[in-house]
């Protein structure tokens, strides 16, 4: 694979910055509409089984929608049978990465009309088109081919009008498989770290005393003879430290980091997504390293709770009225506790029907069986945390390679500045 440079002068030549050696000489891409090689499928469905459904996940693709509402009868009309290796995707949320390919094992099972499916002209390379379609310039393309004043979908009519550049069909096989390739490794490296997440939940059943019993399952041998566990509560293990509330006005484009749920990925604080306020804004309480940052009020159900430890050489940062600090004794141990189903349980119940937050009197009430020696929490909490490490990097190596993927695709396809994809009333 070489760098490919044709056509300096004009810059306006579709073709690929990297492009394989046996087709440098094969001159420019093509530009085709997407309806000139997909056909939507309507095959009815007459069987109408909800436990043979399909739905689409961000950026996954067909999978088999396990949740459903016993057997009730829904309209048929609205169904219509899938067949592998069609392209489905969601109307809905298309711009944010929900289509790909049906899968061999969902042959046959239905979809909605709000999941349509499409079957592939024979000049056209599957994956080759859905890795078009990953590339960042074309979100924004999705997007301006929604509509609707609410919730806005991507219609097939709109979809079909799209432009993308396609090369000849074995220069698509070709770049189709070395990105499926890179997929496959990456798949691997998401498997493996699903094993190990899967191990440490295992761990923590293991490493902590189930629930009634006061001695775990798991106990490192110098501590077998310790005595049994005692139920405290997380008001005797450290204290809260409330966040931040602040105005539009106080905030910066640099100063004082102001740490968020959003602050918060798998565990560990991410950094990406930045709010700033001015450095001398009243209320605030610094965090430190080795604080506990914990969602205690979000529009999601599913994000509070969520919790991570302030790594050392953090910048200059507090936290926003949505979050809280807990300071423990042991940190370590203590984060580890809230990686338990005890907290989980805890965090579940303190929410009830339709409250989206934790009351800070009753978070600080919440019990767990708690070793009475210091050293023997230390030792749980520097077992669970060599494994964190091991977790963490695992995730590291899967960024890194798929930000070589992103940089493949930027080379392996033309510049798409040149596309005239704006929404119009053209036809096909």
């Amino acid at each position: 694979m070489n760098d490919y440079n044709s056509n300096k002068k004009t810059g306006k030549a579709l073709i690929p910055r990297l492009r394989f050696p046996e087709f440098q000489n094969s001159g420019e891409w093509e530009v085709k509409r997407i309806g000139e090689f997909l056909t939507e499928s309507k095959i009815p469905s007459y069987a109408n089984d909800p436990r043979k459904r399909i739905t689409v996940r961000l950026n996954y693709g067909g999978v088999e929608k396990r949740e459903y509402r016993g057997t009730e009868a829904v309209d048929a009309s609205n169904y219509f049978i899938r067949k592998k290796g069609q392209f489905i995707y969601g109307k809905q949320n298309f711009h944010k990465g929900a289509f790909g390919i049906i899968p061999d094992d969902l042959d046959g099972f239905e979809s909605s009309q709000d999941l349509p499916a499409f079957d592939f002209a024979k000049f056209i390379n599957p994956l080759f088109f859905i890795n078009t379609l990953l590339r960042n310039e074309f979100y924004k393309t999705f997007e301006t081919f929604t509509i609707g004043t609410g919730s806005k979908r991507l219609h097939p009519s709109e979809l079909f009008k799209i432009k993308i550049p396609i090369p000849s069909l074995p220069e698509q096989q070709k770049i189709a498989s070395c990105l499926s390739s890179i997929d496959e490794v990456i798949a691997g490296e998401r498997q493996r770290l699903e094993l190990l997440k899967a191990y440490k939940k295992g761990l923590l059943q293991n490493l902590f005393p189930r629930e009634g019993e006061t001695v775990p399952k798991l106990r490192f041998p110098e501590f077998k003879d310790s005595g049994e566990w005692e139920v405290t509560a997380l008001s005797e293990l450290g204290y809260l430290i409330n966040g931040l509330t602040y105005s539009p006005e106080d905030v910066r484009e640099k100063g004082l980091l102001v740490l968020r749920s959003s602050n918060i990925q798998d565990g560990l604080i991410d950094l990406k997504d930045c709010v700033y306020v001015r450095e001398n804004i009243k209320g605030v309480n610094l965090i430190k390293p080795r604080d506990i940052l914990v969602c205690v009020r979000n529009g999601s159900k599913d994000l509070i709770g969520k919790n991570a430890m302030i790594p050392e050489g953090i910048p200059l940062a507090t936290h926003g009225a949505f979050m809280t600090i807990f300071r423990a004794n042991n940190p370590e141990f203590v984060f580890q506790l809230f990686q338990t189903d005890y907290y989980d349980k805890q965090v579940r119940a303190d929410l009830g029907a339709t409250i989206n937050s934790i009351n800070g009197k009753n978070f600080i009430k919440y019990k767990f069986p708690v070793p009475e020696n210091p050293k023997e929490q230390q030792k749980i909490a520097d077992c669970l945390s060599s494994l964190d490490d091991v977790i963490q990097a695992q995730q590291q190596k899967i960024e890194l390679l798929e930000q070589h993927k992103k940089g493949l695709l930027q080379g392996l396809f033309p510049n798409l500045k040149q596309l005239d994809n704006e929404r119009c009333n053209y036809d096909i």
